[in-house]
């Protein structure tokens, strides 16, 4: 005999093809390089990479000292990272919606 299935929810479909989406959006916006000693480093974005590397620059020519511009990096590091918490937390809230 032949069991009657229950009618699959469109929005749980939805939620699913909406997770992989963003999963292989990141996937796309950074890579992963194995270094010897280090081990596995993920590689930002290149804007970001442009960010770290113009401050890097202005520490170089001595127009902010190093410790200024660490400073600065590891904030902006900090602010990206929230901001892409955040950014995954109202995806999740949409796909419940």
């Amino acid at each position: 005999m032949a069991e009657k299935q229950a009618p699959r929810d469109p929005r749980a479909n939805r939620a699913v093809s909406q997770r992989e989406a963003v999963k292989k959006i990141r996937e796309s916006e950074t890579f992963v390089i194995n270094l010897p000693i280090v081990g596995k480093v993920t590689v930002p974005p290149p804007e970001q990479l442009a960010y770290y590397g113009g401050l890097a620059a202005l520490a170089a020519l001595e127009l902010i000292d190093w410790p200024v511009a660490l400073v600065i990096a590891t904030g902006h590091a900090l602010a990206s990272n929230h901001h892409n918490k955040l950014l995954e937390e109202f995806g999740e809230a949409l796909e419940d919606a």
